[in-house]
């Protein structure tokens, strides 16, 4: 392997072109504008909160942005793709003011990725415990989704930080998919004794969720072109850096989607919805929708730029491009929270 990115810049694929597509977007309307690098989106009850990499949570209610601080114990790092990445509010967010981050951190013993618990308090959100600390970061590929399951575990995407080796170490956090529980032991049910590993062989994954019935899906960088979309299984392994795309050898598993060596999506962010899944693409410039029935896949929504997460609540596909991360074209009131009606009638 090169050394490349997760393939948001370097992959020169023949692309869908997501601007000619754009008749297929239903009515989008802007939520919220003049985002700093966006990365998750969550919501309670009518009030969103959004991680932009430099390390803020920015709060909108009613349309209003107000842009929250965040007080890590360590300082955040400015690499390539790194910064504050996933969140997700606790289950009894509106009781407990409580919510789960996954951050970038550069200190005297190097650069390393940390899943911690944050509280907010007086409209600040402070870092109070650590739950799992040292997971790998390099140049490239941190991975940081963190989504928690039907099950009540914690799960965490975790990159290979640019060394594709460690994917297949199951000693190595780095090219996993991680379950943790809330308080950051590990499950005994976990199918690797007395590891965070639930499965690996993982290149650069950025996307989580799950069905109305509980299969477990995730998004994957590709390499050059060769993104996946994976039915994710406990212990299973996923192949990379040994296989991707439509390649295939026993004992791995090959992906449900993939780009194949042509097309780049650069998938991160996604979520279900009436057997279809929605997937953020960055360099697709797109959120795709993956029909898991028929097994084919559209551009839902383009010409809008990078995207970089999705929420669906209800019938409503929420969105947020990433144009102001480095590697798109913003325009004037770039990043910018979306919404769509997913509904039949509307």
């Amino acid at each position: 392997m090169t050394g490349c990115t997760d393939n948001e810049q370097q992959n020169t694929g023949e692309e869908e072109n997501a601007s000619s597509n754009n008749q297929e977007n239903k009515e989008v309307e802007v939520v919220a504008e003049n985002l700093d690098v966006p990365w998750s989106i969550e919501k309670s009850q009518d009030t969103f909160y959004l991680t932009e990499r430099p390390g803020n949570i920015v709060k909108i209610e009613n349309g209003e942005v107000e842009r929250q601080s965040v007080e890590l114990k360590k300082e955040i790092a400015t690499a390539a793709e790194a910064g504050l990445l996933g969140f997700v509010l606790d289950p009894d967010f509106s009781e407990t003011n409580l919510a789960y981050a996954y951050y970038t951190y550069q200190d005297s013993a190097g650069q390393f990725n940390r899943i911690v618990t944050l509280r907010l308090q007086d409209n600040t959100w402070i870092e109070e415990d650590l739950l799992l600390d040292k997971i790998p970061s390099g140049s490239y590929h941190h991975g940081g989704r963190l989504k928690i399951g039907p099950d009540g575990k914690l799960y965490a995407t975790a990159g290979d930080a640019s060394q594709e080796d460690i994917a297949q170490d199951q000693e190595s956090l780095g090219g996993k998919i991680l379950r943790l529980n809330l308080d950051g032991t590990v499950p005994n049910d976990n199918p690797f004794s007395n590891s965070y590993v639930f499965s690996y062989g993982h290149r650069n994954p950025q996307g989580m969720t799950w069905s109305s019935s509980g299969t477990f899906y995730a998004t994957e960088h590709g390499n050059s072109a060769n993104d996946e979309v994976n039915k994710i299984e406990k212990g299973n392994n996923y192949g990379w850096p040994v296989i991707e795309g439509r390649q295939e050898q026993e004992g791995m598993v090959s992906p449900l989607f993939t780009s194949g060596t042509d097309t780049t999506w650069a998938p991160s962010g996604m979520d279900f919805y009436q057997q279809k899944l929605y997937v953020a693409a960055l360099r697709g410039e797109a959120v795709l929708e993956f029909d898991l029935e028929s097994e084919e896949y559209r551009q839902a929504v383009s010409g809008l730029g990078r995207i970089r997460d999705v929420l669906v609540e209800e019938d409503s596909l929420y969105f947020i491009s990433n144009k102001t991360d480095g590697r798109g074209n913003p325009d004037e009131n770039d990043d910018k929270l979306y919404r769509m009606s997913l509904s039949e009638t509307d």
